[in-house]
């Protein structure tokens, strides 16, 4: 078996990867094949928590034209993320996984709120463990609530699972002479305004020492290799 390079990882993935095909929601395939792949993350030894965004149903700037208010649209798009947690928790026990989703946004029908010193035990405990609910207050992104909770979990390192192979200076599907990025550090990410994540995620994860590694997820076998050290992605420091 693959030595770990990363004990304890936070992996924030999107909504969108949920959807799959389906132009919005869940698609149970791809939710199941997640699972898997996750699961196997933990027979090989390493705590997993996860972050998962809320995009596949549901996001402020989709929605705009509705006119909701901020505070009302991203309280919505936290109770997206919060089913995705469910789902994606039912996924994980359906593969044989010891899990635990909690939520910032309080939701105790459903599931765990967010205690910090709780959600280390289960991860202690070896325990796959869902954050739902984003930072739990609006004007926030999941990237930003991925970074909060990788610094307070004291994981080795923030997974970013993207549909890209690295970073780049510009968006690669629509530039062929877009510039890739293997290793950079989160003031060049600042200086360069590189849409990679949002400014308050870069200026935690600068501020806490959390080194994040920029993936893509769909490639298969990418997650083994960012927990073991292989060569895969854009290292952020």
């Amino acid at each position: 078996m693959a030595k770990l390079k990363y004990k304890r990882i936070l992996l924030k993935m999107s909504g969108e990867v949920f959807k799959g095909r389906l132009k919005s929601g869940i698609d149970g395939d791809v939710l199941v094949a997640l699972a898997k792949r996750v699961r196997n993350l933990q027979k090989m030894g390493c705590e997993v928590g996860i972050v998962i965004g809320g995009g596949n149903i549901w996001r402020f700037r989709d929605f705009k034209h509705l006119e909701l208010g901020r505070v009302t649209s991203d309280t919505m798009g936290m109770m997206a993320t919060v089913m995705n947690a469910l789902a994606f928790e039912s996924a994980l026990k359906s593969v044989g996984a010891d899990v635990r989703a909690v939520s910032a946004f309080p939701c105790e029908k459903a599931m765990e709120n967010y205690v910090p010193k709780r959600a280390k035990q289960h991860l202690d405990k070896g325990r796959i463990v869902i954050f739902a609910g984003g930072t739990g207050s609006p004007y926030f992104t999941t990237d930003s609530a991925a970074a909060l909770r990788a610094l307070e979990m004291h994981c080795d390192v923030l997974l970013k699972a993207t549909k890209v192979d690295y970073v780049y200076d510009k968006d690669p599907m629509k530039y062929k002479n877009a510039k890739k990025y293997e290793k950079m550090t989160f003031k060049e990410v600042i200086e360069k305004g590189l849409g990679v994540m949002d400014l308050t995620c870069a200026s935690l994860c600068k501020g806490g020492g959390m080194p994040m590694l920029v993936f893509n997820l769909n490639k298969k076998g990418n997650i083994k290799k960012a927990v073991t050290g292989a060569k895969v992605g854009t290292i952020i420091t």
